[in-house]
């Protein structure tokens, strides 16, 4: 059974960036959603219970029946998104990039600055309800992308696993920032924690 991943940090930790009344009800109602949905497709895909939420979303199309296929699709990557989200959002660590990963955005990017601008432009350009990335490889190459709803890079089997993710659907900041997307993203960067984004690199790596 797949768990929601557990906060060690309340709900108003990331005040004022993130309210606690989004906090809460985005983990506990729609994250607690896609999870609980999640498992109840599991149950009927017995075959899969051993795999792991990664290698499930790398093989999707390994499950034959088409409307299972698509509520793991949607509900596993809600789980699996989330998971990372707030992972990544854990108050304290460092606000910007360090050692080997700073290193490695320096040279793709440019800059930590260069690597923000082009987050940004992927999660305020992303139509609709979808997610912004920043993704590895065992290669320790790096990639920014976007993908549509609960998609991920990892849904493409190419390589490529998320270390940062945006959530960029309107659940993730309508209550405080209304239609003001841009608003959002700019403080997500505020709460951001880059050593558990410098973690799951180094994990990428070494897999």
């Amino acid at each position: 059974m797949f768990k929601q991943i557990e906060l060690n940090y309340d709900f108003n930790a990331l005040e004022p960036y993130i309210d606690e009344l989004t906090m809460r009800i985005h983990y506990t109602k729609h994250h607690a959603a896609y999870t609980n949905n999640l498992n109840s497709a599991m149950e009927k895909l017995p075959e899969l219970k051993k795999l792991s939420i990664e290698d499930i979303l790398s093989s999707l199309s390994n499950i034959p029946n088409e409307a299972l296929r698509t509520t793991v699709r949607n509900n596993g990557g809600g789980f699996y998104n989330h998971n990372l989200y707030f992972a990544i959002l854990k108050p304290g660590g460092s606000k910007k990039p360090v050692g080997e990963l700073a290193d490695k955005i320096n040279k793709v990017f440019g800059s930590f600055d260069s690597l923000k601008e082009k987050l940004t432009a992927a999660a305020n350009g992303r139509f609709g309800s979808g997610w912004a990335w920043l993704s590895a490889n065992k290669n320790g190459d790096l990639m920014v992308s976007s993908s549509p709803n609960q998609d991920n890079p990892l849904m493409d089997n190419s390589g490529w696993v998320p270390i940062l993710g945006i959530d960029v659907w309107e659940h993730a900041y309508y209550l405080k920032y209304k239609n003001l997307r841009a608003d959002y993203v700019n403080a997500f960067f505020e709460v951001v924690n880059w050593d558990e984004i410098a973690a799951g690199y180094n994990k990428v790596k070494s897999a």
